[in-house]
């Protein structure tokens, strides 16, 4: 038996309502501009508009101008999308409640992750939508998930409850460390100022 190894998310498919909402809240509100529209191939009744969240990846929507907008929370019974997370830079991040609240959107708030910033709000359909913001850069040649998972071993080889920004460093340090060589013998930190300087 072998795996179907993923390489990533190719793209995410939603069930709109009319065409015009899903434009002007994923390109109008969230800034992804809208690349593709064609029928729904197996359902010639819905069009099928493409965004690019800006990774180059896509995020579908089918739509039918019958179907009516409805805020009300969608179900997060088992086997249902709780939410969808995008990133966002610190300098948008930092300008997400302000801008929130110009267009009369209800949300969460800044919500303190430890190793990122978060913001929640709901699109016209109910779809719980998050703003996320990491906390750190990942070094050279890594990814933020081997940044996490570095930090998820040390957090719990320390009994912390969640990833903190010590965890971070830490992990950011041992991954640098185990990539690049030195001629140096010893890496360990140093204290190089004279004491009391």
């Amino acid at each position: 038996m072998r795996k179907l190894q993923s390489q990533g998310v190719h793209h995410i498919t939603i069930i709109g309502a009319d065409r015009q909402t899903s434009i002007d809240f994923w390109e109008g509100v969230l800034g992804m501009p809208f690349v593709f529209d064609q029928p729904n191939l197996d359902a010639p009744d819905e069009g099928h508009l493409y965004f690019d969240p800006g990774d180059g990846r896509l995020i579908t929507i089918f739509t039918n101008e019958s179907r009516k907008p409805d805020p009300s929370r969608t179900p997060t019974d088992i086997g249902c999308v709780h939410h969808l997370a995008f990133a966002v830079s610190k300098a948008t991040f930092s300008q997400a409640v302000a801008r929130l609240d110009e267009r009369g959107i209800s949300h969460s708030g800044v919500k303190d992750r430890g190793f990122m910033d978060s913001i929640y709000f709901k699109d016209p359909l109910g779809l719980l939508i998050e703003l996320a913001s990491y906390r750190f850069e990942p070094p050279h040649g890594f990814t933020h998930a081997q940044v996490l998972l570095e930090a998820h071993k040390i957090r719990v080889a320390r009994g912390d409850y969640n990833i903190a920004e010590i965890h971070l460093a830490d992990a950011i340090e041992n991954l640098a460390t185990r990539s690049r060589e030195t001629l140096s013998e010893d890496r360990s930190a140093k204290a190089p100022y004279a004491s009391g300087a």
